[in-house]
């Protein structure tokens, strides 16, 4: 199951609509609590999938937990893509530290080539949004996150820095055209993203200032990925591969 790869069905049918013709890259910042599951794997394979078809542009890939080796496998994964410098951010401050179970992180760092080999090596969530955000025209970045919303509420509570004179909620108002979120269940429900760290939700919630288009847990239920990659004998040497071998059998 891989409730969080629905957002980017969500995000593959605005491309397509937006424009008989290729768009222009869309300007994505994605945040990934990368580790309790492993349905973030899928997420980020199709993210990399839709940058090298030119749909889009991945300006950060950022971490809302900050367990000792999170950036070390953003970073397993982007060099996989053939894009190891994407800038990664990963929380400084209070966060949760939540790791897999599984151990296909701790097979991803053994196995695959990183630069990135420890957390303190990258700048701190903020910062990666902050100076990404800065960079970007007006209302034209969207941000994905499949993840604890921790750092969209320390990013909206950030004060102006070197790049940009704008506090957090500002520059989220300038620079945002919309924020996708794998978050919550409809018409109700109780969702472990959003309780996890449910202060910070509510403040997301409260107080984002762009629209917001949210994923649902309930719709993933029944949407199965994996297997076939899993019984490709022609695939080798890929830590996504590993990852869905790993872990399927221990879900």
């Amino acid at each position: 199951m891989c409730y969080k790869i629905f957002l980017y069905v969500c995000l593959s049918v605005s491309i397509v609509t937006a424009s008989a013709q290729k768009p222009k890259p869309i300007p994505i910042i994605f945040d990934s609590d990368m580790g309790p599951d492993y349905d973030d794997v899928g997420a980020i394979t199709l993210l990399h999938a839709f940058a090298d078809s030119g749909y889009v542009k991945i300006l950060a890939t950022i971490a809302s937990t900050k367990y000792e080796g999170v950036a070390a496998v953003f970073n397993v994964l982007n060099t996989y893509f053939k894009k190891p410098d994407i800038l990664i951010g990963v929380p400084k401050g209070k966060a949760l530290e939540l790791k897999d179970n599984q151990h296909w992180t701790d097979t991803l760092l053994r196995n695959y080539p990183h630069k990135i080999k420890k957390n303190d090596e990258t700048v701190s969530a903020t910062e990666a949004y902050r100076k990404s955000l800065a960079s970007q025209t007006d209302k034209s970045v969207t941000i994905i996150t499949v993840g604890f919303l921790t750092n969209l509420a320390d990013l909206l509570c950030s004060p102006p820095d070197k790049y940009s004179k704008l506090n957090g909620k500002d520059l989220v108002n300038k620079k945002v055209k919309q924020l996708v979120c794998m978050a919550g269940g409809f018409p109700s429900g109780n969702e472990f993203n959003v309780r996890m760290d449910a202060s910070a939700s509510q403040y997301v919630f409260t107080n984002w200032p762009t629209p917001i288009l949210f994923s649902g847990v309930e719709i993933g239920f029944t949407i199965k990925t994996g297997l076939p990659l899993v019984n490709n004998n022609s695939i080798q040497n890929s830590p996504v591969k590993d990852v869905y071998r790993i872990s399927i059998p221990l879900s």
